[in-house]
């Protein structure tokens, strides 16, 4: 029995696809060879805000001779606070709890604390003294950090710097396996600060500290913009 030309084409046809089918198939089944590949931008960023905390602390038997304390104290600092020009202030963890030590009546325990933040160095120094020495709040802490504005303008830089110095790398990577090309696959770009250590500063008492302005030196943040990913190698297949 003859086959008609029709029928013949379409078993070729249907051949042609197959063939073509079982080599898609084959190469899926072939994986791309994948580098991970990370490479970082590093950039000392002056340090251009201050923050302090100051805290008052007052025990009593009576709760509320010691909550009037605390409060009359804090709205002193306050006010002095707000009377200084570029210093933002704010109140946190204020407590209250009730303790008792051996032979000793029982007693209560408020703080509150004073958050102080500016740019102003020497205005926020001479601030600190102040409320220590004319309010009694004691200092806690200091520390130092780069401003929103400037850190984004350091990252923007670094994350160019970053991204050149992955694609170099991607680019040595392949050559080092011997692949003519590549291409990047998923990408992960992330920016962070470590902040120098700076030394810890804590008030020993009330008016201890009045005659001078509390010393501060900034120091700097190293800015910093890591890129991180997928390097898809793509050897020359054979014909």
């Amino acid at each position: 029995m003859n086959t008609s030309p029709i029928v013949a084409a379409a078993a070729a046809l249907w051949m042609t696809v197959a063939a073509a089918g079982a080599a898609a198939a084959q190469d899926a089944l072939v994986p791309q060879p994948v580098v991970s590949v990370t490479a970082s931008a590093t950039a000392p960023l002056p340090n251009d805000r201050m923050q302090a905390w100051l805290h008052v602390e007052v025990d009593n038997t009576d709760p509320v001779v010691a909550a009037n304390e605390v409060n009359a104290r804090m709205a002193k600092a306050i006010a002095h606070a707000k009377a200084v020009k570029g210093v933002d202030a704010s109140t946190t963890a204020y407590t209250s709890y009730q303790f008792s030590e051996r032979n000793q009546p029982a007693k209560w325990r408020v703080s509150q604390t004073l958050a102080l933040d500016s740019a102003d160095f020497g205005a926020l120094s001479a601030l600190v003294s102040r409320i220590q020495s004319e309010d009694g709040l004691v200092l806690s802490g200091m520390s130092f950090s780069v401003s929103t504005a400037a850190r984004r303008t350091a990252e923007d830089a670094l994350t160019q710097q970053a991204i050149k110095a992955w694609q170099a790398r991607a680019q040595a990577a392949a050559q080092g396996f011997g692949v003519p090309s590549w291409r990047a696959g998923r990408i992960n770009i992330q920016a962070g600060d470590v902040i120098r250590p700076q030394p810890y500063m804590r008030a020993a008492a009330a008016g201890t500290m009045a005659a001078a302005p509390v010393a501060a030196e900034a120091g700097n943040s190293d800015i910093t913009v890591t890129v991180s990913g997928e390097v898809i190698l793509e050897p020359t297949r054979g014909r």
